[in-house]
């Protein structure tokens, strides 16, 4: 603990200013081909599945993997949608807001799911496809798109659809024993944005979060180290990252795993998971 400063004057102390939330730069023509690719790996990986595999349940309540391939059109055809529609006048979700407030759509988000013609695969994930290439080739980044969560830049909704994109995935990948194959600047926009998002709910320099090879932040609030190897240290790949923010595994499971290398008596992140809903 810091010991306490000698009163002196009303100026002596300053107050310190808030912290900022890191934000990072995506290049915005690299996120919408990581888009496109990771699109392309969920559908040729769907199309070839048996028609009986697309009754199998999957690990996301009573959806069924055809409900799960429906919904993965669902993340570019919310992209089509905001483009097609007027330009939000005022933004409103800042990218790394967008995580936390995940939380607050699965029950809209499994209506949609429900109410959506999944009989046609082929079709429809050939019609999301192409719409989208027509209308984000030409669009400006800056340009502000409607979502379920708030109005924001296409440059960082863009963003977003690397992690749903990445994510179902993976439970794709789960619920059929498909080895489904990841674009890596998919990934690495992906595991970026969670590991900023840890940063951002948990803001400090106790703790050094390591995912090699995407992402490095520092985060929990406590002593800030600067030199050498930190005292705190939190290292694990990609995926296993990955699901953790989301919920798709627990903490002391992949410890237990030892698919998380954890040091220093703060390296303990089960408090602060998972990110999104």
């Amino acid at each position: 603990m810091r010991e306490a400063l000698p009163l002196q004057s009303p100026t002596t102390l300053a107050p310190m200013p808030p912290a900022k939330k890191r934000t990072r730069s995506y290049d915005p023509a690299k996120t919408r081909a990581a888009v496109s690719a990771q699109f392309g790996h969920v559908r040729d990986a769907v199309l070839a599945l048996p028609p009986e595999a697309l009754d199998a349940t999957t690990r996301l309540g009573d959806w069924t993997v055809r409900d799960l391939a429906g919904h993965v059109t669902m993340a570019l055809g919310a992209v089509v949608r905001g483009l097609e529609g007027p330009e939000p006048a005022v933004r409103e979700l800042a990218l790394l807001d967008w995580p936390s407030a995940t939380a607050t759509g699965a029950g809209r988000i499994d209506e949609d799911v429900r109410a959506l013609d999944t009989a046609d695969l082929p079709g429809l994930y050939a019609r999301t496809a192409e719409r989208f290439a027509e209308l984000v080739a030409g669009a400006d980044g800056e340009r502000l798109v409607p979502t379920r969560f708030g109005a924001m830049t296409l440059a960082d909704f863009l963003v977003t659809r690397t992690v749903e994109l990445v994510v179902h995935t993976d439970d794709l990948a789960a619920a059929t024993g498909t080895d489904v194959p990841y674009d890596r600047q998919a990934l690495a926009a992906c595991s970026r944005l969670l590991a900023d998002a840890l940063a951002a709910r948990a803001p400090g320099g106790a703790v050094e979060v390591r995912i090699p090879p995407y992402a490095v932040v520092q985060c929990v609030a406590g002593p800030r180290h600067t030199r050498g190897t930190p005292p705190n240290v939190v290292e694990t790949d990609p995926l296993t990252w990955i699901r953790l923010a989301t919920g798709r595994a627990a903490w002391a499971a992949e410890l237990d795993a030892a698919r998380i290398a954890a040091s220093g008596e703060r390296a303990d992140l089960a408090g602060l998971l998972p990110l999104m809903g």
